[in-house]
């Protein structure tokens, strides 16, 4: 059962980022579906945060999709070289936006290892936000694209993720954001 369009359209982003944690995501790309249960995320809070790509009310042709209804795909290209994945949360007109930084793989694995171009599953495999995106073939081309759609989508899964299952800290590779920096928005499944 896919999430609706209401998970995605609540107000605070910081909770939206928590109870992603557990939630699947799947893509139906070429090659086949993959996918797997989100294991960290960090929330980005649009206009306030300086951490955000829409910190100040920017809109540019990149981040116009941020201020559209949630339940859409964010992706933008960091580096010129990594697709990196975000849900568009919120109402139209407030920029807010999770990053999906890792994934446990559950489905359509063989594909995720040719795409990585890896041998196996390690620890490593889906821990960052450019591998997720490559593993499972998600593209900055796929930015806007509804998440009830059949090409990227998220499910609820059934999976209840305990509050102390649950690591919070600030999110990563943000120095330039000051005192939103520490802010403690980054939220990852402990390992068991």
């Amino acid at each position: 059962m896919k999430l609706p369009t209401s998970f995605y359209t609540r107000r605070d982003v910081v909770n939206v980022a928590r109870d992603l944690l557990g939630k699947y995501i799947y893509t139906d790309l070429p090659g086949g579906i993959t996918g797997g249960y989100i294991t960290e995320t960090e929330a980005y809070a649009g206009i306030t945060d300086k951490a955000s790509h829409a910190f100040g009310n920017r809109r540019t042709p990149r981040t116009e999709v941020m201020y559209r209804k949630g339940g859409r795909a964010y992706v933008y290209l960091c580096y010129g070289i990594h697709s990196l994945f975000n849900i568009v949360t919120n109402v139209e007109d407030i920029p807010h936006a999770v990053l999906v930084r890792g994934i446990n793989p559950t489905c359509g694995k063989d594909l995720m290892l040719k795409r990585s171009g890896k041998s196996l599953i390690d620890k490593a495999f889906a821990n960052g936000p450019g591998k997720v995106c490559r593993i499972l073939g998600i593209h900055w081309r796929h930015s806007g694209l509804d998440l009830s759609g059949d090409t990227i989508w998220l499910e609820d899964g059934g999976r209840k993720v305990r509050e102390d299952k649950i690591q919070i800290s600030p999110r990563i590779g943000i120095d330039y954001a000051e005192e939103d920096a520490r802010l403690p928005y980054r939220f990852l499944l402990k390992k068991t």
